[in-house]
């Protein structure tokens, strides 16, 4: 069953598991990934709710994104899937079909085109409206000398939530 809910319903259980991982899925016209995410950020920026989302330049999905329109995030709350989200996180979409080998239902979205990951509860239906490159010299040096030692940084996606539910 298909719970509707507000974007900011279930904030508190989403930023509980996003550090434990999440499913960020995109398909840009033939292709279709998932990759797990363990960064994201939901507000309010230009009057929409917008979930903010972290690709790396060398990740599968960045080449993706680049061409795609929108994109989902799909949050286990109950169920674990801890075994899919570590492979999802491991291995690159450009290699294996990580959706049969975690036997992950896609489910197609109910806004955008890219599906959702059905195993989980929570879903969020984001179109792409804003882009940004990370510059690194305004980067904090604590920071980027802790995650970008290899200076692989991430291109920022501002999706505009479209659509946020449950399956219960």
């Amino acid at each position: 069953m298909i719970k509707e809910i507000n974007f900011n319903d279930k904030l508190k259980e989403m930023l509980n598991q996003i550090n434990k991982g999440a499913f960020l899925t995109i398909t840009d016209g033939e292709n279709t990934n998932t990759m797990t995410i363990g960064w994201g950020n939901v507000g309010i920026v230009w009057g929409k709710p917008i979930f903010m989302v972290a690709v790396r330049y060398s990740r599968y999905t960045y080449d993706l994104i680049e061409k795609a329109k929108d994109f989902t995030v799909s949050i286990p709350l109950k169920n674990n899937l801890k075994k899919e989200l570590t492979y999802c996180g491991t291995y690159s979409g450009k290699d294996v079909d990580k959706f049969k080998e975690c036997n992950l239902k896609l489910k197609k979205g109910r806004k955008v085109v890219s599906p959702i990951i059905e195993d989980c509860e929570l879903h969020y239906e984001c179109n792409i409206v804003y882009k940004q490159a990370m510059e690194p010299s305004t980067l904090n040096e604590d920071i980027k000398n802790q995650y970008y030692k290899n200076k692989d940084y991430h291109v920022l996606y501002f999706g505009e939530i479209v659509d946020c539910y449950l399956i219960e």
